[in-house]
């Protein structure tokens, strides 16, 4: 791949089987992502943001086509090299959180770490960093039972950033957040984009984090509609 594109998709095709029919959740995708991009996808509900977010986070792989993500090929990756890919370079934020409900806040956010295998003394600065970014330094050894939606989805964000990826996907990553947490948490992913060249790619319906990206595309039936560059971008 060359320099600076970190995603390249080409004639991108997801169905999923459905009894005796199929839907066709993406159809003929071709993008392309520069690193450091802060881009958001956008469109209706089922109309594809999520299975393509999958795909590009090695979660699943196309029907068709290629999706090239960091030099790497989706669709050949084995699960130990897709594994790999995900804890070494890729942040996920789920809508669902996915937290460990048996881990306190600390052990949710350093998870990554551990995989990675990196030692105690960074492993504990980096977690330190990461909950003061998303503003629950305080919480470091709640339960995920113990806080609200909106802190949950903050220890989210909060794992997904820890490691310091090269690519943060981000399926509607303010859902749970009221107006001010949502400004906090995106001025927070802003800073990381412009400091370190983290790319952010967003699935989303929500204007506070549209007002945010500088690349909007919006898909519709699984199709990308526009893709357009947004002022200030």
């Amino acid at each position: 791949m060359d320099n600076g594109i970190l995603i390249r998709t080409k004639d991108l095709v997801k169905v999923y089987p459905l009894g005796q029919q199929s839907i066709t959740a993406l159809a003929d995708v071709n993008l392309t992502f520069r690193r450091g991009e802060f881009a958001g996808l956008v469109g209706p509900s089922g109309s594809g943001k999520t299975t393509l977010l999958n795909i590009l986070g090695s979660l699943d792989a196309p029907t068709r086509g290629s999706a090239e993500v960091l030099g790497e090929k989706v669709e050949t990756l084995s699960h130990r090299k897709a594994a790999a890919l995900r804890n070494r370079h890729i942040g996920f934020i789920f809508q669902t959180f996915n937290l460990l409900p048996v881990y306190t806040v600390y052990e949710n956010v350093e998870f990554p770490l551990l995989l990675l295998g990196m030692p105690p003394a960074e492993r504990r600065r980096a977690v330190a960093d990461a909950l003061s970014w998303v503003g629950l330094a305080d919480r470091t050894k709640s339960k995920p039972s113990q806080l609200s939606g909106g802190q949950c989805q903050r220890v989210a964000i909060a794992r997904a950033v820890v490691k310091k990826p090269e690519l943060v996907l981000a399926d509607e990553p303010t859902a749970n957040l009221d107006a001010e947490n949502s400004h906090h948490i995106l001025d927070t992913m802003e800073t990381l984009n412009r400091d370190m060249g983290t790319t952010f790619l967003f699935a989303t319906h929500d204007e506070k984090v549209i007002r945010h990206v500088r690349r909007k595309i919006t898909l519709i039936d699984g199709r990308v509609a526009k893709d357009e560059a947004l002022a200030g971008s």
